[in-house]
């Protein structure tokens, strides 16, 4: 126990709507679910490229990464249902981009397929207090 060390990452400054209900995160919160979004967008579009080059049938819920949804997650600030969730937004959008070989709602940049910031804010509406 001597060993352990208590960060305090400071007070909630942003609040989310979720399926009806607001949850508040601190910044480090919010950078999860972000990424979370980022890294959903990014299994999806590889995903649906492969699906695509193999001829298998459009089906993003089909795929394990997002069965499972959990990638990235790091089990601090922000449930995990709640991480899935996002993450899923990303894949689904990321899946369709990868599938039909476009980037509605991503891009490639030093590569890492991410999702637009328009996007991205209509996915998650952080409001910062």
């Amino acid at each position: 126990m001597q060993s352990f060390s208590y960060y305090d990452y400071g007070d909630p400054i942003y609040r989310y709507s979720l399926n009806g209900s607001y949850y508040d995160v601190n910044q480090y919160g919010a950078d999860l679910l972000q990424r979370a979004i980022n890294d959903g967008y990014e299994e999806g579009f590889r995903a649906g490229q492969a699906d695509r080059q193999d001829g298998w049938q459009y089906d993003p819920e089909n795929c394990d990464a997002y069965s499972d949804a959990t990638y990235g997650y790091d089990g601090y600030y922000v449930d995990v249902d709640q991480y899935q969730y996002y993450f899923r937004e990303g894949f689904r959008r990321g899946y369709e981009d990868g599938y039909y070989g476009r980037y509605q709602y991503g891009t490639y940049s030093n590569g890492k397929y991410i999702v637009l910031g328009d996007v991205l804010r209509v996915i998650l509406d952080l409001v910062r207090y």
